[in-house]
């Protein structure tokens, strides 16, 4: 039987709830400085290698993603740079703001296995909310767009394979920071945990969470 259409009340309310769970399990990984998703995570080395705030530097790297997928799409599409910029923007800082939080809480102080155990929810947190968003397709953040685009059109369809290709480039952007630092900040266990699981956990929740509600607008460039 066909899923029933969703009203857009109801995507609305996901949308929003989809970029609260993101950036509240972003928030959390790095508070918990455990290891964060790779964008995360690179931001985080950047902010510290450069005077630059946490969410200034997660703006930076979205419009560096902007560039890069419009490379990927080998077309420029204002429309959803738009849509992009829209989403990043407030993310970003929204990220910067459960941050500043989470150190007013005894996160830091809890055993080392129950801090382990958050930073993998944190982690699950983050591919839940990007599977939630990616299937509503109205704008994403940068860096799931680009998910999104290797998605469908590089890895058909494989989430897994696509997750770990589009965290190369945060990948060399941590060891380039590294090089001048010699310090490395929220890359730990957790990271690893994402590098691995995130891509899955995307494509569970993608048949999980919210069922009914499947990817939507893939005419726009995805294929």
């Amino acid at each position: 039987m066909e899923a029933k259409a969703m009203t857009t009340p109801a995507l609305i309310g996901e949308f929003i709830l989809s970029i609260f769970i993101n950036a509240l399990g972003n928030a959390l990984t790095v508070s918990l400085n455990l290891g964060s998703a790779f964008w995360t995570a690179s931001a985080a080395n950047m902010s510290h290698a450069l005077p630059i705030s946490l969410g200034n530097m997660l703006v930076l790297n979205g419009l560096f993603i902007i560039i890069l997928n419009a490379i990927l799409l080998h077309k420029i599409e204002w429309r959803r740079i738009a849509g992009n910029l829209l989403f990043m923007i407030p993310f970003s800082y929204l990220i910067g703001w459960f941050d500043q939080l989470m150190l007013l809480t005894p996160l830091n102080h809890l055993n080392l296995i129950v801090r382990i155990l958050l930073d993998f929810v944190g982690v699950a947190f983050i591919g839940t909310g990007i599977s939630i968003y990616q299937r509503i397709n109205v704008m994403l953040h940068p860096a799931d767009d680009l998910m999104q685009i290797l998605r469908f059109d590089y890895f058909h369809g494989n989430a897994t394979a696509a997750q770990i290709t589009s965290f190369m480039p945060p990948l060399i952007a941590i060891a380039i920071t590294f090089f001048f630092t010699h310090q490395i900040y929220a890359v730990n266990i957790g990271t690893i945990f994402a590098l691995l699981f995130q891509g899955a956990i995307v494509a569970w929740a993608d048949k999980h969470i919210i069922p009914s509600l499947t990817h939507r607008n893939l005419s726009r460039g995805e294929h």
